[in-house]
């Protein structure tokens, strides 16, 4: 059996052995299961596909195999946004500040990565790890002036995905959903056109796609994709770097199986090690740390191999 067969039965029984036990484990009582345990399951499952299928847009458009939200400075953007948001008491209106944070990263580092004219793909990169320090300063300098809120500002930091949704904020939350729901299927009509722009501007260009249009189209509706994400599950790394490559040595080709292949993945992935967080020790760690520490060893082989 080829690995294109394989690869969708072993995430498919990996991804409902994980949300049983992620629903079910420890016997709960219905309350549990719908109030606390499937909202967390959603924002998870929700959190993982975004991260994983703007990493793969990220690396084919981009033409890099390190490019993903966190690199390039939009994750840290949108969550100085929303934490800003967050201390000034408008917790509602984070997913708001959120979008606006990674709007304006994007702007700053699309204006950095342009020159004399044209788009330079390493320019954004350095442009990227640039804004990711000047907003992770930013952060620092409100949990210095803000130190009531310091738990507001590590679960972000940090990734928290055990958000508690009050009944205003969970309705709120689900419209967002629905919104970011449409946003992913229109990634997904883009992906013979990104398959396309890898071959080359130029070439892009005379089968008539109009590069620099599709390039800010995509980066507008996957910032909004990470700022929603980001005020609500907080800054979780790798995700974005390590899913598509995983997909990538199952399906070697075609953007559309990749990009919906890392959406189950990064799902089931995030899944996975929220999982490990929880009862990895006496108390909860932050799903943050568990994806670092299998994302930094993968990001220092892929380094190191391409």
């Amino acid at each position: 059996m080829s690995r294109r067969l394989i690869y969708p039965l072993i995430i498919l029984a990996l991804g409902g052995a994980v949300v049983a036990v992620y629903l079910f484990s420890g016997s709960p009582d219905a309350n549990v299961i719908v109030n606390i345990r499937l909202p967390r399951l959603i924002l998870t499952l929700y959190t993982g596909m975004v991260l994983a299928a703007v990493g793969s847009v990220y690396q084919l458009m981009l033409a890099n195999p390190l490019a993903e939200p966190y690199i390039l400075g939009v994750s840290s953007g949108s969550a100085f946004g929303a934490i800003f948001t967050g201390v000034l008491g408008l917790t509602l209106l984070m997913p708001v500040g959120g979008f606006l944070g990674a709007g304006i990263t994007l702007l700053v580092v699309w204006s950095l990565a342009r020159r004399k004219g044209s788009f330079d793909r390493s320019r954004l990169l350095i442009a990227g790890v640039i804004a990711g320090m000047f907003f992770s300063a930013g952060i620092s300098l409100l949990m210095y002036l803000f130190q009531k809120d310091s738990m507001v500002i590590l679960g972000t930091l940090m990734g928290n995905l055990g958000h508690v949704f009050t009944f205003r904020e969970w309705n709120f939350f689900l419209g967002l959903l629905a919104i970011s729901l449409l946003l992913m299927i229109w990634l997904y009509f883009k992906s013979t056109a990104l398959d396309i722009l890898s071959g080359g501007d130029i070439y892009a260009g005379s089968v008539g796609i109009d590069v620099p249009a599709l390039r800010k189209k995509i980066f507008i509706v996957s910032s909004l994709l990470i700022g929603i994400t980001v005020s609500y599950a907080g800054i979780i790394g790798f995700v974005g770097l390590i899913i598509p490559h995983i997909v990538r040595f199952f399906i070697p080709s075609g953007q559309k199986r990749i990009y919906l292949y890392s959406l189950l993945s990064g799902g089931v992935f995030l899944l996975l090690c929220d999982l490990i967080a929880k009862n990895i020790a006496v108390i909860e760690l932050p799903v943050g740390v568990i994806t670092a520490a299998v994302g930094c060893p993968f990001f220092m082989w892929l380094m190191l191999r391409k």
